[in-house]
């Protein structure tokens, strides 16, 4: 946190606009000026925020009452930026300055004048809230007439050298000023006396106060610094960010060029473009990582990363893969062959590495069917096949069923695998019956109640 800094009386004069609903005269603003050093303030009511209507207030309403400024600070807004009213202070020699955009922490009086104006508002009754406008002289001067608390002082007093009578002090017949030197030069030696020791004291307050804000402020700022050629991401602010879902931080990068003096401001251009320089402060800006910063100097960029290296592969390696290529791509075409469908009155053929294996009988079994099927042939769903043991490291277990591949005049049983050897055996004629006995079917039951407490069964027949 950074503070502004300011010497005396109207040496800074910050300037602001509060809006509220319009009264029954159709004020609806309330252009704000407060003088920096002495928080004494002044505000009055328009009907719009243009630049002529700010300019004539300016002019006719604070300066040749209170005398000109050296410089005004303001945020960014249009009516202040405006041609005129940048004609208008260049001519009578005042210097213009503003914030950064969308940091009202940097005209931060008038903000704080804004919630405490709206609290005295707020005291007013319903009737009298709807003409607010003829109530903001009384309530602004109160304001002035109390003791700040970052100065020590009223701003009244500090701003013209004594405290202002009220109605209550004429009430009793106070005198606060404790005037009573009858001459012009013992009242100016008195007053500048006087002012010169309200000024130290209420600087050195001032001074403390924002100390202890700046310091509760940095406890809770966890800050990266930024160099020259760092690039940021600039926060998504304005009309979109209004949105909850919107993202918080605008996909364009932008390059830090350099840092204003003594302040927390950077200047930035876009990546890659020819945009004009902008000056944004520092919460408003994220830092990337280290690895995207431009290289300064001899440092040179390197493109694309390059691809990790992989080892090399040797020949036994390259070998072995051949082999277990091979090897799967055999077993693959072996299993394609068992599954595909016999032709009928065919044997199905076996692998030649498969022959020395397998029984002397085995290949000889052959299921011969008639061409007229004059009679069916009730087989169970699995008849075993002898297979050699040294097989079993061929598991066709989990192959998937192939119904429907044969035609409906013929079927033939599927293998499976038997870890011993057994020579084919028919199952007798009663285990060919469904092994799951059929479930009895009962008509269905009524109970009926023909006396209290006791029931019936009745069969009923459906149809």
């Amino acid at each position: 946190m950074s503070h502004l800094q300011s010497q005396g009386p109207m040496d800074l004069v910050c300037i602001d606009f509060l809006c509220l609903e319009p009264d029954a005269s159709g004020q609806g603003n309330i252009l704000i000026v407060t003088d920096h050093f002495t928080r004494y303030t002044q505000a009055f009511s328009t009907r719009d925020q243009r630049a002529p209507t700010v300019a004539k207030v300016l002019m006719e309403k604070f300066f040749v009452h209170y005398g000109l400024p050296r410089r005004i600070h303001s945020d960014q807004g249009r009516d202040f930026e405006s041609r005129l009213v940048g004609q208008l202070l260049e001519l009578l020699g005042i210097q213009k300055t503003r914030t950064t955009p969308y940091h009202p922490q940097g005209d931060a009086q008038p903000e704080r004048f804004n919630r405490t104006l709206l609290n005295m508002l707020g005291t007013l009754s319903n009737i009298e809230k709807q003409s607010w406008s003829r109530h903001i002289a009384t309530l602004v001067h109160a304001y002035n007439r109390t003791e700040s608390d970052a100065t020590g002082y009223s701003p009244y007093c500090l701003m013209f050298g004594r405290e202002a009578r009220l109605p209550v002090d004429l009430a009793f017949g106070l005198s606060l000023d404790q005037t009573s030197e009858a001459s012009h030069r013992n009242y100016v030696d008195r007053l500048r006396k006087n002012l010169a020791s309200a000024f130290e004291q209420a600087r050195l307050t001032s001074g403390n106060r924002e100390q202890r804000n700046k310091r509760n402020y940095d406890l809770k700022v966890r800050i990266q610094d930024l160099q020259s050629g760092d690039r940021v991401l600039l926060k998504n602010l304005g009309a979109a960010a209004r949105q909850k879902l919107v993202d918080r931080w605008s996909s364009q990068v932008y390059i830090v060029c350099k840092q204003l003096p003594g302040l927390p401001v950077y200047q930035i251009r876009p990546d890659g473009k020819a945009g004009p320089l902008k000056n944004w402060h520092r919460n408003h800006l994220l830092p990337l990582r280290e690895a995207v910063r431009i290289p300064v100097g001899d440092e040179l960029s390197l493109p694309n990363p390059p691809a990790p290296r992989l080892p090399p592969v040797t020949r036994s390696q390259q070998t072995r893969v051949v082999e277990e290529s091979e090897r799967d791509s055999e077993e693959e075409s072996f299993c394609l062959d068992w599954m595909r469908s016999p032709e009928p009155e065919e044997v199905v053929s076996v692998p030649e590495r498969w022959e020395s294996n397998l029984r002397p009988e085995a290949p000889e079994f052959q299921l011969e069917i008639p061409d007229a099927l004059e009679f069916q042939l009730e087989v169970p769903e699995t008849v075993g096949i002898p297979i050699a043991p040294e097989a079993e490291s061929y598991d066709y277990s989990s192959m998937p069923s192939l119904e429907g591949s044969y035609s409906e005049e013929m079927s033939a049983p599927v293998a499976e695998r038997r870890t011993e050897p057994a020579p084919l055996v028919l199952p007798p004629e009663e285990e060919l019956i469904d092994p799951e006995p059929k479930r009895s079917v009962r008509p269905p039951q009524r109970l009926t109640y023909n006396s209290p407490g006791h029931s019936t069964e009745e069969a009923v027949t459906t149809v």
